[in-house]
């Protein structure tokens, strides 16, 4: 992909923007959307290596309520804001001064044995990969425990033209915080979001024209629907959602060997049904042959730890896929961050298992067997007595029996989460946390379950309220759960597959052909009259991988919101980008430009932005592209576009 025009140079790694003004290298002009609950150095294991120390030698004066010296470590933000920690620097760290020094006076912890040589290498190794800190961990003292049963909060009363029950909550919230409501959100930005959000892809130049021409006072509600009752376009989308939380995928770890197993087409039509939630559940965790893979999950080749057998494994992902907790922690031992036993993880990873199960901690066995066992005995329990199938449908019974407030909550947190850019809970997989906003949380719950746990239903409700359609937040970074006070939604990336589905409708690109194993279970009708597909119907290329679609190993609830080096370096020199934008080139030529560059550049601009280019804009837009038009400059143009924050970002 060249750069042949006047006022624009090519280089291996630096593209320049003249149309937004910035160098981009590294991906700079989207690195403000990076979230402070993902940091640098992830693959290290805080909970296992770094928490124990500092339970043990620093807590007691450091945690809770004691903030000796003003300075605690109950969350990252406040590690950081004491100065002790210089993130990516041992070297330059208090902390670590302090924890090895000579000086008995300066040594901490005060009036304790020093710590060990291992544990100050570990501390050592964990500031020096950034400080990583598990998202939501804090070592604060806390009595929060989420209710388990349902809640109906009283809706707030109704002001004049906010009657959605969504705005009737925040109104009261944002009163009572002292925010002002957000500024609503234009007719072309709405539609623009709405169509990403909801089916994952553009809309067109022509359904933009229609909307803004359209006088109905009704249209953003009949769009809506219009986008929920295109059955096909919403189950693709959804799809790769599903895939992340569910580890389904088409190729990988597990799928040649046999020890993984599809659950594509069981999953698609799912979607395309819009099977209720509840059943949904139901018949993953009490499953038929088709939907079995998700329980079974990976069996990984060779040894393994014991906290990664099938039935460890069954327990972890079930209890976070429905209920949004971390059982990782206690599959090794009683966790570390939060109250969850081992006895507990291995309770539901008996029910799974085909004969007796030890206990085994810390990859050592017990010598105790574990007994299948419910997490919340309040609303009934399993005998371990009987055969799996009927374990696994008791555990189904329970898990979505009405009176478990705690299976709703954890899906309409995560519907919030994806559609305005932060959960109500969050991270969402950290429903032991307190909500920001426990009504409108509650609320959403009580309403998936009255309205026959209808998901789309949801979504229709959160997108036509005026909190979703208001301008989005940028923010630099994303405050733990206590310093959070909602403002308005938070501007999101497009996933992988909405940045790839964009760049095949751009260009017309798309593949002919879905992978393999999905073009079994497409039916002749959705085949029918389909030119290309959509990405999340094909395997992961290398692009995709670069933009974080995941190899789905572990169950991702949501991708990292940071901006990689990869993906800044993809997206300036990807060889498969550039050969897609080449081979696009000669048809959006045919269907933009419309006998001049003006008209190729306007339609593009409506089409990538749902907007038409500033005067400014187009005068550069003419210069990059040429008179007349070159496919050169046609590709140059598509590049700068699809690299503008504005582009990549769902505001």
């Amino acid at each position: 992909m060249g750069i042949g025009q006047k006022g624009m140079w090519a280089d291996s790694h630096y593209r320049w923007s003249p149309l937004g003004s910035a160098i981009l290298c590294c991906g700079v002009a989207i690195a403000p959307l990076m979230s402070a609950d993902r940091v640098l150095g992830t693959e290290f294991d805080f909970a296992h290596n770094v928490v124990p120390i500092l339970r043990k030698n620093c807590v007691e004066c450091h945690g809770g309520r004691r903030h000796e010296g003003d300075f605690s470590l109950n969350t990252r933000e406040s590690l950081l804001e004491g100065g002790a920690v210089s993130p990516g620097h041992a070297a330059d760290s208090r902390l670590i001064d302090l924890v090895s020094s000579d000086d008995k006076d300066e040594r901490m912890p005060k009036d304790q044995p020093p710590l060990g040589a291992d544990e100050i290498k570990t501390l050592r190794e964990w500031v020096d990969v950034g400080a990583p800190w598990d998202a939501g961990f804090t070592f604060a003292a806390s009595d929060y425990d989420p209710p388990l049963r349902p809640r109906r909060p009283e809706l707030p009363a109704a002001i004049e033209g906010r009657d959605n029950s969504v705005d009737r909550i925040l109104d009261a919230y944002l009163k009572e915080h002292k925010v002002a409501r957000p500024t609503p959100l234009g007719d072309a930005a709405f539609l623009r979001r709405v169509y990403l959000d909801i089916v994952g892809l553009l809309p067109t130049p022509e359904q933009l024209h229609a909307f803004l021409s359209s006088q109905d006072s009704n249209k953003r509600e009949q769009v809506v629907d219009s986008l929920l009752g295109n059955n096909q376009a919403y189950a693709e989308h959804w799809l790769s959602f599903w895939n992340d939380l569910l580890r389904n995928d088409y190729q990988g770890t597990g799928y040649i060997d046999g020890g993984r197993t599809q659950i594509s087409a069981w999953l698609y039509k799912s979607l395309l049904d819009n099977k209720p939630y509840d059943e949904f559940a139901r018949e993953l965790i009490a499953p038929s042959p088709e939907s079995a893979g998700f329980i079974r999950g990976i069996k990984w080749r060779g040894n393994v730890n014991a906290s990664q057998k099938q039935e460890v494994q069954f327990a972890q992902n079930v209890s976070q896929v429905f209920l949004g907790l971390n059982m990782k922690c206690a599959s090794c031992h009683d966790s570390f961050i939060d109250r969850w036993k081992l006895s507990e993880t291995y309770g539901l990873a008996a029910i799974y298992a085909d004969g007796p199960l030890e206990i085994n901690r810390c990859d050592k066995p017990t010598g105790k067997m574990a007994q299948a066992a419910w997490l919340f005995p309040e609303l009934g329990q399993i005998d371990s007595a009987t055969p799996k199938e009927q374990r696994l449908k008791r555990l189904a019974e329970l898990m979505t029996d009405h009176e478990n407030g705690r299976f709703t909550r954890t899906i309409v947190n995560r519907i919030w989460h994806r559609l305005m850019g932060r959960g109500i809970v969050h991270p969402v997989d950290a429903m032991q946390t307190p909500p920001w906003s426990a009504d409108l949380l509650d609320y959403l719950a009580v309403h998936l379950s009255d309205d026959g746990y209808d998901l789309k239903k949801t979504i229709r409700l959160i997108v036509l309220s005026n909190a979703y359609q208001s301008e989005s937040l940028a923010l630099g970074s994303q405050p733990g759960g206590d310093g959070f006070v909602f403002a308005g939604p938070i501007a999101k990336r497009m996933t992988a597959e909405e940045f790839t589905d964009a760049l095949w409708q751009l260009t017309s690109t798309g593949p002919s052909k879905p992978h393999k194993s999905v073009a079994d279970f497409l039916t002749a009708d959705e085949k029918q009259g389909q030119k290309s597909y959509r990405a999340s119907l094909v395997a992961c290329d290398p692009l995709m991988r670069s933009l974080g679609r995941p190899n789905r190993e572990q169950v991702v609830s949501d991708r990292p919101a940071m901006l990689t080096t990869l993906e800044a370096l993809d997206l300036s020199n990807s060889a498969l980008l550039a050969k897609t934008l080449s081979r696009g080139t000669p048809t959006v030529l045919k269907d933009f430009a419309g006998g001049d560059g003006a008209s190729l550049i306007d339609g593009l601009y409506a089409a990538a932005l749902s907007r038409v280019p500033t005067e400014s804009e187009r005068q550069v837009a003419l210069e990059i592209v040429g008179t007349p038009a070159t496919e050169q400059g046609v590709e140059d143009l598509l590049w700068v576009i699809m690299m503008l924050p504005e582009y990549q970002i769902i505001r």
